[in-house]
């Protein structure tokens, strides 16, 4: 047996470079389905971690889905604010422990700017109940102060003490800024992986100030109220656009949120994060399940171009396969050579798909991150991986008996008489 597998390496050498082809479209096949797998995986990973902690969303009455959208993940726009004294009649309930209002709608160089207190600081978590931290400076205390996001800062070059300005509406281009409003970077969290890092924080009364002087989306023509007097104003805000909610005790969720989703001042609805997300991967694992059957589809036209190789290449392999033979070969042991030639690429092909995928994540986790808010770890493979591996080797195993019967059914005299 040792001097035929001798010899069969000795053959695939030879076709070195076909073979080389076929390894290379499976390793590219490998690398498509465990990446989609990947990617799937960190998707949801960094949606159930943007937010920790937090037991009620709070916003205009609307799908929970969008609720969880824009409120968290900055996706899409309210369909209605609600008003300030709905959240304060919320916030002031026996069973709240904290509240954070969210006031969105405006932006800086696309990306979002939410309007907050304090309470984002101090009660806002992610991940496994992690808090927020500081890179660099600190919370925002004066009114034209705003605090970035790790993205942010990184993708703009911002430091501590640079001026920026906020446009109106969300966006990157044809929107009016507040120009005469500038803001001051005071401080810069430090990365979370999540919808954190996109976003500018400043104050609620920065929001109402920087629009004292517009009305419908528009600036008022003839009025402009500088920077330094905007304090003569009542920068109490009058709306916001949601709020998260915190319990004293999980028991009384589910209380609160039928007092709320009942609210006689106006439509109100309260959402659990958990089950808002459960709801969303309903509504896209059509499109998690298409991708894993294009790159299924993929890896079968792979392993069909593998079968194809080795069967084409039995052609010119008839007089050698004839000869091992003569010389004692039997028919079961053409059959393991033939069957192992294609079970060895498949395997190989699985390996460096395999290692293709830690490079790639690690080469491009970082342009991920910043253009789609992912956070890709540049790892080997889960356990969800490694069954997609399993049922890959187990295909080409399947896909190699083909060529290994076409090898068992060729006789010694078909591989010695000449083909006319």
């Amino acid at each position: 047996m040792k001097w035929l597998l001798s010899l069969a390496v000795r053959s695939a050498w030879n076709r070195r470079l076909t073979l080389g082809m076929t390894l290379v479209a499976v390793a590219l096949s490998v690398t498509l389905l465990l990446g989609v797998e990947r990617v799937r995986h960190e998707a949801r990973n960094s949606f159930a971690l943007s937010v920790s902690g937090t037991d009620l969303v709070v916003g205009a009455r609307t799908s929970a889905v969008q609720l969880m959208l824009y409120a968290v993940f900055r996706l899409g726009d309210a369909s209605n604010n609600i008003r300030w004294q709905s959240y304060q009649a919320i916030a002031d309930d026996p069973a709240v422990a904290w509240a954070i209002p969210l006031s969105l709608g405006d932006s800086h160089h696309g990306l979002p700017v939410l309007g907050t207190t304090g309470a984002y600081f101090e009660h806002f978590r992610y991940g496994d109940g992690q808090a927020l931290q500081f890179a660099s400076g600190r919370p925002f205390d004066g009114l034209f102060e705003t605090v970035l996001g790790a993205e942010v800062a990184k993708r703009l070059s911002y430091r501590i003490g640079d001026r920026i300005i906020i446009s109106h509406g969300m966006g990157d281009v044809g929107l009016a800024e507040h120009e005469d409003k500038p803001f001051t970077v005071v401080g810069i969290l430090a990365p979370t992986g999540t919808p954190v890092d996109r976003t500018l924080h400043v104050s609620l009364q920065a929001i109402q100030a920087i629009h004292l002087d517009w009305a419908g989306g528009a600036p008022l023509p003839g009025l402009s109220i500088p920077a330094e007097h905007v304090r003569k104003f009542d920068l109490q805000p009058k709306e916001i656009t949601a709020a998260l909610i915190g319990l004293k005790s999980r028991a009384a969720v589910f209380r609160l949120q039928r007092k709320i989703n009942d609210h006689p001042g106006e439509p109100l609805l309260a959402v659990l994060p958990g089950v808002a997300l459960d709801q969303l991967w309903q509504m896209v694992g059509f499109a998690e399940r298409t991708l894993l059957a294009v790159s299924t589809m993929v890896l079968a036209v792979g392993l069909a171009g593998l079968v194809a190789v080795v069967l084409a290449s039995l052609g010119e392999r008839r007089r050698e396969l004839a000869i091992l033979r003569s010389v004692g070969a039997r028919p079961r042991e053409l059959f393991l050579l033939l069957s192992a030639e294609a079970l060895f690429v498949t395997l190989l092909g699985a390996l460096l798909g395999v290692a293709l995928l830690a490079l790639l994540s690690a080469v491009l986790a970082p342009l991920v991150q910043a253009h789609f808010g992912l956070s890709l770890s540049a790892r080997w493979v889960s356990s969800d991986e490694l069954r997609l591996l399993a049922a890959v080797v187990a295909a080409g195993l399947l896909a190699s008996l083909v060529p290994g019967y076409s090898a068992y059914r060729l006789s010694l005299a078909d591989g010695l008489t000449p083909r006319l």
